[in-house]
């Protein structure tokens, strides 16, 4: 979460999330990997025992980048959308985790990014859920659009995606989206077997997206 608000401690959870789902489910072998917003640079070490070649991370708060580069063999420093211009493909893997919501134009950084991927390169994205049902609860019910200082709806967001939004963002990048999903739901996963799953669009914190350079 690069984009975050530089309040945050770089060593907190806010930037050290390992993301060992998301890790576990991408596509082998993971050659040269782009991480957009790689934060303390926890994802790291597990994209290495998946195989990574190498780790090219951006990262916007200079503390965290600091700590990122005991991981990754290059860290960029800087916003994403001037970080773009200064690297040299092709990557075969990106990762966008948690990373667009925070954008002015998250398109014309898909787009970058495209023009940055080997070909057939891989990209991975994450997004919080605009479809939460915690987001119609404080609208109805509290009155109130319920901005924090992280999470769903941390402060710093400046878009929101349900998963028609984010495919479609993507695919207008000239990316194939290959695959959807989201992180398991725990307790919410009875409600969601018995409506045929449903209701995950409304129980799923974030989407997960997975493409391919076209």
């Amino acid at each position: 979460m690069s984009q975050a608000a530089t309040s945050h401690r770089p060593d907190s959870g806010y930037f050290a999330n390992e993301r060992a789902d998301v890790v576990a489910a991408l596509e082998r072998p993971l050659g040269h990997v782009l991480d957009v917003g790689c934060g303390a640079g926890a994802v790291g070490p597990g994209l290495r025992a998946a195989g990574a070649r190498r780790l090219t991370g951006i990262e916007l708060v200079p503390q965290a980048a600091a700590l990122a580069r005991a991981h990754y063999d290059e860290v960029v420093e800087g916003r994403v959308e001037d970080a773009l211009v200064r690297l040299e493909g092709p990557f075969d893997t990106i990762l966008c985790l948690d990373v667009l919501e925070h954008l002015v134009d998250p398109g014309a950084v898909l787009l970058a990014l495209h023009d940055l991927a080997a070909p057939g390169g891989r990209l991975q994205v994450s997004v919080p859920n605009a479809r939460h049902l915690s987001l119609v609860y404080d609208l109805v019910v509290r009155g109130t659009f319920g901005y924090a200082d992280w999470g769903h709806r941390d402060r710093t967001h400046l878009r929101w995606f349900t998963r028609r939004d984010i495919v479609a963002l993507i695919e207008g990048a000239g990316w194939a989206v290959t695959r959807t999903g989201h992180p398991p739901l725990g307790r919410s996963r009875v409600l969601a077997r018995l409506t045929g799953d449903r209701s995950s669009e409304f129980l799923v914190g974030q989407w997960y997206v997975a493409a391919r350079r076209s």
